[in-house]
């Protein structure tokens, strides 16, 4: 596994990249397919961040901490993401899916950004596509807090339906279900 690490108003030390490098292999113990992490060693305000971002697989896993000490931070951040993964792999051990999803198929999804300021047809600032997979309610929950999104959307595998899992102004989480009138 490919391991990057960025200094940003810091002076980059072979110790601090061996100790960054070491926490990111013993987390990647619990990942099943790890193709690649970024870390980021930054000091703000006279606090020590780092930002620890994991690719597993269709996964995307962050943890970020911040503290006085620049290896405390390190330290903290790899925590979290070995928490993210523990708690990811007991749901998963724990979970069955349902027998409606085995014989779905992915649909593609399309993302885009729209500018409101701009006319109609020159709305469009950027567009991505997706497979929306099918999944419980419960596992697309599970992805959202995973990525650290704000939205997580998927195709429900009890009906089938295009379903969207966000995350409220005031912690909670939503659910849009979409379907055919």
């Amino acid at each position: 596994m490919q391991v990057n690490i960025t200094f940003r108003h810091l002076e980059p030390t072979e110790a601090l990249k061996s100790h960054a490098k070491e926490k990111v292999e013993h987390v990647q113990r619990y990942i099943d397919r790890p193709s690649g992490a970024h870390v980021v060693l930054y000091l703000e305000n006279l606090l020590h961040h780092a930002d620890i971002t994991m690719k597993a697989g269709p996964f995307l896993v962050r943890g970020q901490a911040k503290s006085p000490d620049m290896y405390v931070s390190i330290d903290q951040a790899a925590e979290k993401i070995e928490r993210q993964l523990l708690k990811h792999k007991d749901k998963l051990k724990n979970h069955k899916l349902p027998a409606a999803a085995n014989g779905s198929r992915p649909l593609d999804v399309r993302h885009a950004v729209l500018d409101a300021g701009r006319q109609e047809s020159d709305r469009v600032v950027k567009s991505s596509t997706f497979q929306a997979k099918a999944m419980s309610v419960d596992e697309a929950i599970l992805q959202l807090d995973l990525l650290g999104s704000q939205f997580f959307v998927f195709q429900n595998a009890r009906d089938h339906s295009i379903n969207v899992v966000y995350r409220r102004t005031d912690g909670k989480l939503g659910l849009i279900e979409a379907r055919v009138a």
